[in-house]
């Protein structure tokens, strides 16, 4: 049995969905779900197999919801659009299945089929299919405004702009944003090849920095350098990362 799990905020194309759904003795409809943040908390809590998962969303996005979840969370996904020229152009680069609405039953037909073989995959090659996609995605719409961090059931969407500096913690990454502090389930490099090189510059191994808030940058030893942010925040640049450094201030 498929594990099924429908995210649309539009309750008819849920309802279309559903309908489709329930024709398939194979597919269980585990649960709905009516927009972003409510998505991320139901694909993580209930790991359904496949996503029937809509592309506009309010307060998180299809693609923000995946970006979200932790890769072992991630299901086989096929995506519902009105219309949205990027995406189309990344699902044909990484053949991953979508259908536009309004939903015909036989396209559906054949996106499930697609989508059947998909669950029966192995979870590396499932994964890297998605993470295939989500590159491409971010080549041809270009870097996030927000990124959605996850406590619990809690979704908090940051505004890239607001980020003061990044914290490596293991595979986990610290938004230090004023007197926040968010917890973005991502390792630090894979977060800084997400961001615009020309506003973010990795300092040294542990952390990443906002360059428009530092204050000051006064020399250190061996070529190295302390910096000191708006808030007083000071970290030191590793060597490796100084000249980028220098380059990207000037």
């Amino acid at each position: 049995m498929i594990r099924v799990v429908i995210a649309d905020d539009e309750p008819l194309a849920r309802e279309r969905l559903r309908s489709l759904v329930t024709e398939h003795p194979d597919l269980s409809l585990v649960a709905e779900c009516g927009d972003g943040r409510e998505t991320v908390a139901t694909l993580a809590r209930l790991a359904p197999d496949l996503a029937f998962l809509d592309i506009q969303m309010p307060e998180l996005d299809g693609f923000g919801v995946l970006e979200a979840l932790a890769p072992h969370h991630r299901p086989a996904v096929v995506f519902v659009t009105a219309y949205d020229e990027y995406a189309i152009q990344a699902f044909e680069v990484n053949a991953i299945d979508y259908l536009l609405k309004p939903v015909n039953p036989g396209r559906f037909d054949e996106a499930l089929s697609r989508a059947r073989a998909r669950v029966a995959q192995p979870d590396a090659s499932r994964l890297t299919e998605v993470d295939r996609l989500l590159t491409e995605l971010r080549r041809v719409r270009g870097f996030p405004a927000r990124l959605a961090a996850r406590l619990g059931s809690t979704v908090s969407l940051v505004p890239v702009e607001q980020i003061d500096w990044i914290e490596a913690r293991g595979n986990y990454a610290r938004l230090h944003v004023g007197q926040a502090v968010h917890l973005l389930r991502e390792p630090l490099r894979s977060l800084e090849a997400r961001l615009d090189p020309d506003r973010f510059a990795r300092v040294h191994r542990g952390a990443i920095v906002n360059l428009e808030r530092i204050a000051t940058v006064e020399p250190y030893f061996h070529g190295e350098y302390v910096l000191t942010l708006r808030d007083g925040t000071r970290l030191t640049s590793s060597r490796t990362q100084s000249a980028k450094l220098r380059a990207l201030l000037r």
